[in-house]
């Protein structure tokens, strides 16, 4: 089984359901009351969904069952997409520093501003963020461009001038990305 956990709000019969077919599904089943809703910690569950059969209730990853009746294929069929488009979200998007990267859409994000990036720049990004130091110009090249031989080249320092330019002009920020005497890093 994963991390998955299913989250069915504030009614009985659902859960009954679900708990009778447990051993065929890829998620928990957990119950929530409607007396339990504040005192939850929804952060110690990884990946959840929230089951609901009411619409006034407003909570982050809620999924509202008011297409009834439906299958239980059917329902099921839609849990375990809500729950892939859930971790695929997760995955796209990614912190650094103040910013957000959103991989899937290829923008650099920062409070409301919006700054679209190329893929290598994705790329040099996410790489130069995995390190704790400085990356060198010769490792950027072999990982990031995928360059094997020796031959003098500006690929890097050219790229990252342009990237730095483009997010100086955003975000007036000249720090993201610093030179130092081994090559580059993220601030």
């Amino acid at each position: 089984m994963n991390n998955q956990n299913l989250l069915i709000y504030d009614s009985n019969t659902l859960y009954k359901i679900f708990e009778e077919l447990k051993d065929s599904f890829n998620f928990k089943i957990i119950n929530i009351q409607k007396n339990q809703l504040n005192t939850i910690n929804f952060a110690d569950f990884d990946n959840y969904l929230v089951l609901t059969l009411q619409k006034d209730i407003k909570m982050k990853n809620q999924f509202l069952l008011n297409d009834h009746p439906i299958k239980f294929s059917k329902l099921l069929e839609k849990i375990n997409v809500k729950f892939l488009k859930q971790k695929f979200n997760e995955q796209s998007n990614i912190d650094i520093g103040s910013y957000k990267i959103n991989i899937n859409s290829r923008e650099i994000i920062l409070e409301k501003k919006k700054l679209k990036l190329t893929e290598k720049e994705i790329d040099t990004i996410l790489y130069l963020s995995k390190n704790v130091g400085s990356v060198s110009i010769n490792e950027l090249e072999k990982e990031v461009w995928s360059y094997q031989s020796e031959l003098e080249t500006h690929t890097v320092e050219t790229h990252i001038h342009r990237l730095r330019k483009k997010i100086k002009e955003k975000f007036n920020d000249n720090n993201l990305i610093v030179s130092t005497k081994d090559g580059y890093q993220i601030n």
